[in-house]
């Protein structure tokens, strides 16, 4: 690794090649070469100190020793490479590449590898591991060890495609025999395209499909919203939006539209969606007729023998109850009529924004409380005299709101004329206002809205409240009579109108796609074209088909080499505590490190393989064996004719060292070798 830049090379040129390396050597699948030069000290190798990091077991680290053939006279990296000295879990490998002088003089690779084989050979310290040496051997080790490590992958990988092959197995069975010109597939694909569209069209409605939307109401549910809360709560206020109620009808009609199948056939579905629709369109025609004819009917005779109707002696009797009722108070049990989460939205501005309390309705008040335990109770508020109105979003507002109003002009809460409620969609605002209706809370008529309106009714007030007692209760028993068949009209209403619009629009629709929907798209043309199938669709297809069969053909390589292949076992662990030395902050070596690695041969080498060779010689006469170990730089010599031996300490024990070098020179040797010394040239 460059530690200092050159040139144009940036400052941290040492940090971005490192963070280059960790890139590669941090993941799992990849096999680390720690190379390693053998003339110099192996113990400061950057490559097994960051092999050591990202691999602490060493189970994906080789060791790399090169430059064996630039090593000093006399040292060898022999007990390096037999991985007794810093040893390493898959042990070390030796090369031998081309020098610079070889390429300039254009070696080929052919006699490179020859050298390397004679060098190994023919090196006294080398040849019993020539097997084990060299450039062919290094790619023989990592093409077995590629080996391994695929089929060690191999029952993840072939899980992970199993489950994949399954999860489109079944759609892939569809396109098997598909061909796109086959006649009976087009005529086939129609009709069950059409049988689809009637059965969901038909769950939609009923509330009973499979595709459940859980963001919004639909289909049927949304229809149904429509003549149970938002039909009734219309109702009271006279104004029938009839353009609202087609528009909700015809959105839950076109919910339907998003039909998986049809998306293949563009054409298709363009043809279905134009029929269904101009169908649609009919049957609505003819349903507001009918609507307005019901209305009409009931306009045309007002029947008081009703069963129903109170009639002038219960009017009168009701009457006096309500002003008993008034004055006595009801004391029997108050029924709920709905609970619920509701923002307060205008009396939190001044308080730091809208808060919201748990709401309790019932037929007598509006009650709120700090949360759904119903413990701490804010506020009671009567229900008498209340009238809703809406109110408009605010601009920087995504709720949706109502205001609660009294009809006297008095404050509704302290200081406030209304209490504006918050909700958090449409549906949840026409919910609590169908609920207020129950509750006697009617909406706030349009005429109401006008100033003279106002006045009038005001004129009214003062009117009723000059009337003399008898007048007052003549007027209130006819509007119980009033009441009481407006009543009537009202159910008859609610009741035959969401059943004339499920006979004249929806149940009849259903019965036009089951039995003439097809016959129409027929009628339509070319049937080719209507079945021509869409661009997305081939793709996806040609990609289905494509993927399964390539899933089938990686499992079936993968089972060939599950038996087809020989792999070896995991090297066992070794002691490479060593590692952890090199860990200590320069400047400060551990005493059991050794500061020169390297060593020469010893005289009388003990007990080397026979296969090893003859030893270099026999030690000079005179040559002592016991005592102290032998010097590393001075192997077998004898005491000098010059004068006394050298003074150097014995050298307490050690780290094996590294990859052995030539020792400098140590201060603490005093005696130089000198050319006289013919023991020592020797060599």
């Amino acid at each position: 690794m460059t530690k200092v830049p050159v040139g144009d090379q940036p400052p941290d040129i040492e940090f971005q090649i490192r963070d280059m390396l960790l890139q590669f050597v941090t993941k799992d699948n990849a096999l680390i070469l720690a190379v390693s030069p053998a003339n110099s000290d192996l113990a400061n190798s950057d490559a097994l100190k960051i092999s050591k990091e990202v691999d602490p077991q060493g189970q994906r680290t080789i060791g790399v020793i090169t430059k064996l053939d630039l090593m000093d006279e006399g040292t060898d990296a022999r007990e390096v490479l037999e991985n007794k000295l810093l040893p390493l879990r898959r042990g070390y490998i030796g090369v031998v590449n081309r020098s610079q002088k070889d390429i300039d003089g254009k070696k080929d690779i052919q006699a490179a590898l020859a050298a390397e084989r004679k060098f190994f050979l023919s090196h006294p310290s080398y040849r019993h591991l020539a097997d084990r040496m060299g450039t062919p051997y290094l790619q023989k080790a990592l093409n077995q060890q590629l080996t391994n490590h695929i089929r060690d992958t191999l029952p993840g990988l072939r899980n992970k495609l199993q489950s994949q092959l399954l999860s489109i197995e079944k759609e892939v069975e569809e396109y098997k025999n598909f061909r796109p010109d086959d006649p009976s597939r087009k005529t086939k694909a129609l009709l069950q395209m059409v049988q689809q569209f009637a059965v969901d069209f038909e769950k939609r409605i009923e509330g009973s499909g499979d595709q459940i939307d859980t963001y919004e109401l639909s289909g049927g549910a949304r229809i149904n919203r429509i003549f149970h809360e938002r039909f009734p709560f219309e109702l009271v206020k006279m104004e029938f939006d009839e353009k609202e109620l087609r528009r909700e009808i015809s959105y839950a009609i076109k919910n339907i539209h998003g039909i998986r199948q049809l998306s293949q056939y563009p054409h298709l579905r363009e043809e279905m969606e134009r029929i269904v629709t101009t169908h649609i369109r009919e049957r609505e025609g003819r349903t507001k007729e009918q609507v307005m004819l019901l209305i009409d009917i009931e306009l045309s005779y007002m029947n008081t023998n009703h069963e129903d109707f109170i009639g002038f002696a219960n009017a009168q009797q009701r009457s006096n109850q309500m002003s008993k009722k008034k004055t006595s108070g009801n004391q029997d049990e108050i029924l709920v009529i709905r609970k619920g989460w509701l923002t307060i939205n205008n009396i939190g501005i001044m308080k730091g924004g809208s808060k919201e309390y748990w709401f309790v309705l019932t037929a007598e008040n509006l009650s709120w409380y700090k949360d759904d335990e119903e413990k701490e109770k804010k506020y009671m508020l009567p229900v008498d005299n209340l009238k809703l109105r809406d109110v408009e979003k605010g601009f920087m507002s995504s709720k949706h709101i109502f205001a609660l109003f009294n009809t006297e002009q008095r404050n509704v809460y302290k200081d406030y004329r209304q209490l504006e409620l918050a909700c958090e969609t449409q549906e949840e605002v026409d919910s609590w206002k169908a609920s207020f209706l129950r509750a006697g809370v009617y909406p706030e008529r349009a005429a109401e809205k006008d100033k003279t309106g106002d006045s009038e009714e005001n004129g009214a007030d003062s009117f009723m409240h000059s009337m003399d007692p008898q007048l007052e209760r003549q007027v209130e028993t006819i509007r119980n009579l009033v009441d009481s068949y407006m009543g009537i009209v009202n159910k008859t209403i609610r009741d035959l109108m969401p059943k004339t619009i499920m006979h004249l629009m929806i149940n009849n629709t259903k019965d036009f796609i089951h039995s003439e929907l097809l016959a129409n798209l027929y009628s339509c043309g070319d049937q080719n074209t209507l079945m021509e199938e869409s661009p997305e669709q081939a793709q996806r297809r040609d990609e289905m088909l494509r993927m399964y069969h390539a899933l089938k053909e990686a499992l079936n390589i993968i089972g060939d080499i599950n038996t087809s292949t020989i792999s070896t076992p995991m090297p066992p662990p070794v002691d490479d505590s060593w590692l952890q030395v090199q860990g200590i902050p320069s400047g400060r070596r551990s005493p059991t490190s050794s500061p020169t690695p390297q060593r020469r041969a010893p005289g009388i080498p003990p007990a080397r393989p026979g296969s090893r060779g003859p030893a270099p010689g026999p030690p000079p006469a005179g040559s002592t064996l016991g005592g102290a170990p032998p010097v590393p730089s001075r192997p077998g010599a004898s005491p000098d004719p010059f004068g006394p031996p050298p003074q150097i300490p014995s050298r307490p024990n050690r780290a094996p060292p590294g990859v052995p070098r030539k020792a400098p020179a140590s201060p603490t040797r005093p005696t130089i070798i000198r050319a006289a010394d013919s023991s020592l040239l020797d060599l």
